[in-house]
């Protein structure tokens, strides 16, 4: 019979203590409007997820998406990456 046993080394990496680079820091930086955006649709659909959209709800929603868009648009046009998939 053989002895099963996690080792600590290989469960816990030790690479996981470091902070994140100026790099990646400059890059979340220049994509925060869009994640504004996406955070800020996500928070209109949250909102009448559990109701029936009123008229209000619809407007609220399609300016969150017209903005992630905008956003999405300006990104792009200064040679960001934008990953397809996201909230809209």
């Amino acid at each position: 019979m053989k002895t099963i046993a996690a080792l600590q080394a290989t469960v816990t990496a030790a690479s996981l203590d470091f902070e994140p680079s100026a790099a990646e820091l400059d890059a979340i930086e220049v994509e925060m409007p869009l994640i504004r955006a996406e955070v800020e649709l996500l928070d209109a659909q949250i909102m009448s997820i559990d109701r029936p959209a009123t008229e209000l709800d619809v407007r609220r929603v399609r300016r969150a998406r017209n903005r992630v868009l905008s956003a999405r648009r300006d990104l792009t046009n200064r040679g960001g990456t934008v990953q397809s998939g996201g909230a809209a």
